[in-house]
């Protein structure tokens, strides 16, 4: 039996009525969400892997919280760099946190444990897993000792060749590496956003994926170090797939309006 779910990422929200890089952030997502409620009912859950909003907004929560409800499957939302912490939690009270009041839990699910990791640092863009978020990642890990894992973060641990980019991933790496080395044979994919790109490969032996953002792009350029070039390529969402053998991620440009026909 396969178990489905689907990847969205950086949805970038901002309060009604205003404009981010010439785009609508709301009506890109509700097109998003639209397309998934369409074809992906099947799908045990949707993640959202951080930067919710632009600005960490009420107003913008306010519109995810709608949006959101509207969707046949359970949502699972972590922050990135751009979300505020404490107007996340008023909007969604419902979303467990860790004794530390990070906005990190554990998923249970027939293919292994789905670890959701809180990598927001206020006012600043690169990530943090702090000393305490590692131990409780640690401790999590721990506690699955022969479970397969499969990792949730907003920030990546590893630069990809973008170099504006590549200043803002998560700080002190190697403390996160420490922490999951002991694991990596059964951590089955680390999925994580931030990068607005689709990027697959491994990372010391742990297949990982990201896309495009349902909001604006981070052009393919690996020259530009002085600022993050912005496109407005099309946006999308993963769908992904897991049995017992594989994990696939299939990426679907939701808006792009080419037509389908029988080869």
């Amino acid at each position: 039996m396969t178990f489905q779910f689907i990847h969205v990422t950086d949805t970038h929200l901002i309060p009604p009525g205003q404009t981010l890089y010439d785009l609508d952030p709301q009506a890109r997502l509700r097109l998003c969400l639209d397309d998934i409620a369409r074809r992906h009912t099947d799908a045990a859950f949707l993640v959202i892997t951080g930067d919710l909003t632009h600005w960490g907004a009420p107003e913008a929560y306010a519109i995810l919280r709608d949006e959101l409800a509207r969707l046949p499957m359970p949502v699972h939302l972590l922050l990135g760099n751009h979300d505020s912490r404490p107007n996340f939690c008023q909007a969604f009270p419902q979303v467990p946190l860790d004794e530390n009041g990070f906005v990190q839990r554990v998923l249970e699910t027939p293919v292994g444990r789905c670890i959701f990791l809180d990598s927001n640092e206020p006012d600043v863009s690169w990530g943090v897993l702090c000393d305490k978020r590692l131990k409780w990642l640690e401790t999590e890990l721990n506690r699955s000792s022969t479970l397969p894992v499969f990792l949730f973060c907003h920030h990546p641990p590893f630069p990809v060749g973008l170099p504006k980019m590549d200043t803002i991933s998560l700080r002190e790496p190697e403390k996160f590496a420490a922490v999951v080395a002991p694991h990596a044979a059964r951590i089955r994919h680390f999925f994580f956003g931030h990068l607005h790109r689709p990027i697959c490969g491994s990372w010391r032996g742990i297949p990982f994926s990201t896309m495009r953002a349902t909001s604006h792009q981070v052009a393919l350029d690996f020259a530009t170090s002085d600022a993050v070039p912005g496109s407005h390529e099309p946006p999308a969402y993963a769908v992904v797939r897991v049995d017992p053998e594989q994990v696939v991620v299939h990426f679907h440009d939701f808006m792009d309006a080419t037509n389908t026909f029988n080869l």
